[in-house]
């Protein structure tokens, strides 16, 4: 594909960055588009997976004909076979009419499958037998019936480690991955962040008509070398909130930072994050709040130092320094830290009178899911997108701790 090409793609479907990763992934979605492969497109949340299935569609012969993207991930999993299937009437409970599934909506055109590795064992079933014969039943009926669909898949999760767990087909992955096609993260495209950054700073000060924030050169160094765990959404987000909260247009690495979490545990080397796992993400989840609470807790310890001493205290005096066996509340990967931030009051002193409760990982997240969710009207789709993980997760981590969606 010449320069110029690229170039026209990109422009087309909003794609910014020049990282030579970013390219090769444009370059195979183009050349495979005109076939009927299937094709995987794999990377972590938030660096833009859903253009390319896009691209594929726009430049084969399907292109005039329906694209239907799907997240497999937000339906639930009683229903998602009847969504990507169809279903009879009186085949469940509510379905008070026959309706046409996705794929049969899709019929000569593109079905997006996002999120596949969410899918139920039983739907990947059904979802093996469409790409093998084109060939599918609705719920609830016996009848076969035929679709010509092209699928483009896209997963965040290692489907091979899901292989290896029972929760992913290998025959389906096969079907899936004839076509690999794998977008970079973020922060192996470090000459692309500052342009994605001055590009959605940009939008902001044009949509909210004020001046655009500028970046000196300590910030820009610690844009580069952030972590960006929910890459080109998360830096987004963080250029939005610089924009709309900050009174000064010219952001120091001090002012910038105020907007990165995590800080001490996102800044790392890409070699120790080649993989993710659900304990990584809640261990950063729990890491976060912890950090977030700080603020509250040093409040929290002079109010109780006050009530204690009647509420006068010495200006000069320093709290009491809890010993080690005072401090609750903290991870056990924490915990064996704690001499190394005492300097930031980061522990929470025990008064005898009134036993602490030690906070429970349970606990933490559920305080964090109920905030998420309140700060979005309990939408789960948007509290998911704040929290880094899917619907889907987040439903099954809602019901395991007892949160009730409003």
């Amino acid at each position: 594909m010449t320069t110029d090409n690229l170039f026209t793609v990109k422009q087309r479907f909003g794609i910014i960055g020049n990282a030579d990763a970013l390219n090769s992934a444009i370059e195979i979605a183009m050349r495979v588009a005109p076939t009927d492969l299937s094709v995987l497109v794999t990377g972590e949340s938030g660096v833009g997976k859903e253009f390319f299935p896009q691209i594929i569609h726009a430049f084969s012969a399907r292109k005039h004909n329906k694209y239907i993207a799907v997240n497999c991930g937000a339906i639930p999993e009683g229903t998602i076979d009847s969504e990507l299937f169809g279903h009879e009437k009186g085949s469940f409970t509510g379905a008070i009419d026959s309706r046409k599934g996705y794929f049969e909506e899709a019929n000569g055109g593109t079905i997006f499958l996002d999120e596949v590795g969410e899918l139920p064992i039983s739907t990947q079933v059904r979802l093996l037998r469409v790409l093998q014969t084109g060939e599918f039943m609705r719920v609830g009926s016996a009848k076969v019936q035929k679709t010509n669909v092209r699928v483009v898949a896209a997963t965040n999760n290692d489907l091979l480690k899901s292989i290896s767990e029972g929760r992913f087909r290998e025959d389906l992955y096969y079907r899936l991955n004839t076509v690999p096609i794998s977008v970079p993260p973020l922060r192996e495209r470090k000459g692309d962040i500052n342009i994605l950054f001055r590009k959605f700073a940009s939008d902001v000060a044009l949509q909210y008509n004020m001046p655009p924030i500028v970046l000196d050169e300590s910030a820009r160094i610690l844009l580069e070398n952030y972590h960006w765990r929910g890459n080109i959404r998360q830096l987004k987000n963080v250029a939005e909130q610089i924009s709309a909260v900050e009174q000064s247009r010219n952001i120091t690495a001090d002012i910038l930072r105020r907007y990165l979490p995590n800080e001490e545990f996102s800044v790392r080397t890409v070699a120790d994050h080649t993989n993710y796992d659900n304990t990584t993400t809640e261990r950063e989840l729990l890491y976060k709040i912890l950090f977030d609470m700080r603020n509250d807790i040093n409040e929290l310890k002079r109010m109780m130092t006050e009530a204690l001493h009647g509420g006068i205290q010495h200006p000069h005096t320093p709290a009491p320094r809890p010993s080690q066996h005072e401090v609750v509340g903290l991870l056990p990967e924490a915990k064996s830290s704690v001499r190394d931030h005492e300097d930031e009051d980061f522990v929470v002193e025990v008064v005898d009178d009134f036993p602490a409760r030690e906070i429970s990982k349970d606990d933490v997240q559920r305080e964090q899911i109920l905030e998420a969710l309140e700060r979005h009207n309990y939408r789960r789709k948007d509290a998911a997108k704040e929290l880094f993980i899917s619907e889907r997760t987040l439903y099954r981590r809602m019901k395991a701790l007892g949160i009730v969606n409003k």
